[in-house]
This record gives structure tokens, sequence and C-alpha cells, in this order.
């Protein structure tokens, strides 16, 4: 069995697990953000910015860390799966994850 290709190969080699739980989730917001701006105008854009994010909260996921936090990135990851659908599960929208992300960004800005 063959390791995952991972598109932030220097994050799955160690450095993700540097980072603090508001710098992971502010990344995520990134991705989620490029999500918003490219939607409607360029799908694989669109696309490549879920895929990202997604890679980014399964990295969150495999931190040993975060083992108490699991339910919660575990449902954010799934809110994200149902907004880039159309929210047809939850009613979950891109904009409600940027913002919930956003508050990560902010945390960790705060903190430098």
């Amino acid at each position: 069995m063959t390791a995952p290709a991972y598109r932030h190969r220097e994050l799955a080699a160690g450095r993700w697990a540097e980072l603090s739980l508001a710098a992971q989730l502010a990344n995520v917001g990134s991705e989620v953000g490029r999500m918003l701006r490219w939607r409607g105008r360029d799908d694989r854009l669109s696309e490549g910015a879920f895929e990202r994010a997604l890679e980014l909260l399964d990295l969150t996921l495999a931190d040993p860390r975060w083992r108490g936090r699991l339910r919660e990135i575990g449902r954010a990851r799934e809110l994200l799966c149902d907004a880039a659908g159309g929210g047809r599960e939850y009613g979950a929208t891109l904009e409600e994850l940027d913002r919930y992300f956003l508050a990560f960004a902010v945390a960790e800005r705060s903190r430098r």
C-alpha cells in the first residue's frame, strides 16, 4: 500500500504538527475563501481549493494533539462537504464556514 499523495507535502511531512490548532484551522479557512472566490467562475480552481481544504482537515484530524477535539474537527469537515454539495443535508453554506474559519485566523494573528 502506498502513502497518499498530498498536495501539501511539506505540511504532511511534519510541519503541520508544529502549528497551533488555530493556525491549522486558519489555513483550512484560506482554502474555503478560495472556494468562495472561484465558485461559479472557475470550477477547476474551486474544486482544487475544496480538495486542499479536505486534505488540511484530514491532517488536523490525524494530529494526535487534538484527540479531544476530533468531534468538532470532524463536524467541520462534514459541514464543508455539505456546503460544497449545496447544503442539502445540514443547510451549510460556504459563507458561514468562511466566517467560522476566519475566527481562527483572527485568534492566531492576535497571538503574535
